[in-house]
């Protein structure tokens, strides 16, 4: 497949184009058959605005694939059965939610919605660069899964440096919390269940907007990484956990490290 150049792309009409995110950014050629096979290939990649945002998208793009005579079948039953691309055995999860989401619902209003989408976009494109999956996003949680701790890692370090430097709405901060932990999930049809998917949920919410709180599984399966430092926060009782789990502040250039004491009653 030619690549598309500048000129020919700024040539093409958005009818061209199966996704045209916030900006005007538009992403996913499919103006001819090879151009259609390569958005089939790349969709995955892409961290669209929303769900709703991703099903026109994809709707487009199954139509254009449709007039040429392209049939997806692997694509359409990674759309549609999403359990079978989700990772299993012991993976690590990742979970963020926005703090303070009530006072900047309060605040903002009906423009609440766009913060909450921004957000949503920095969460999904650190996670797909990481190459993790998206699993849920509702309300102001975000829920992520990878095959490989170092990257859930990644993730949540290139996410909440973005969230800490993004232009958000009237100046606001807006600040996330973050719990990651390895695990063995049960992967069904809606998703994940099991006890993992409590204890990540559970360790997120100690935290404190900005903060990347690991457990001890996710720090012994990943071990010594330059550049990053592990500052133990000792023991805790999850609440509806049955064991006390270990847990550790992620460190590194650029993320702010001084928080109050963990939120243990929540």
């Amino acid at each position: 497949m030619s690549q598309l150049g500048a000129k020919a792309r700024a040539g093409l009409p958005d009818s061209s184009f199966a996704y045209i995110d916030p900006t005007g950014r538009r992403l996913l050629p499919i103006h001819d058959e090879a151009h259609v096979r390569n958005a089939l290939a790349r969709f995955n990649r892409v961290a669209f605005d929303d769900d709703a945002s991703r099903d026109r998208a994809r709707t487009r793009l199954l139509k254009a694939a449709k007039k040429y005579g392209i049939m997806p079948v692997g694509f359409i039953d990674g759309e549609l059965r999403p359990e079978r691309r989700l990772p299993t055995g012991r993976i690590a999860l990742l979970l963020a939610d926005i703090e303070n989401s009530t006072r900047h619902l309060t605040d903002l209003g009906d423009r609440y919605s766009r913060l909450l989408t921004d957000a949503r976009r920095i969460l999904r494109s650190a996670t797909r660069r990481a190459g993790g999956h998206e699993v849920d996003a509702r309300a102001d949680e975000f829920f992520a899964a990878f095959a490989d701790p170092p990257s859930a890692l990644d993730a949540a370090i290139t996410a909440q440096r973005q969230i800490g430097t993004y232009a958000w709405p009237d100046g606001r901060r807006v600040r996330a919390r973050i719990g990651i932990h390895v695990g063995r999930p049960t992967l069904t049809v809606t998703g994940y269940v099991g006890i993992a998917v409590n204890t990540v949920a559970r360790i997120s919410a100690l935290g404190h907007g900005g903060q990347i709180l690991a457990s001890s599984s996710l720090r012994d399966s990943i071990g010594e990484v330059a550049g990053v430092g592990w500052h133990a926060m000792g023991r805790h009782r999850l609440r509806g956990i049955p064991d006390d789990h270990e847990l550790f502040q992620v460190e590194t250039a650029s993320l702010h490290i001084a928080f109050p004491p963990l939120r243990t009653g929540h």
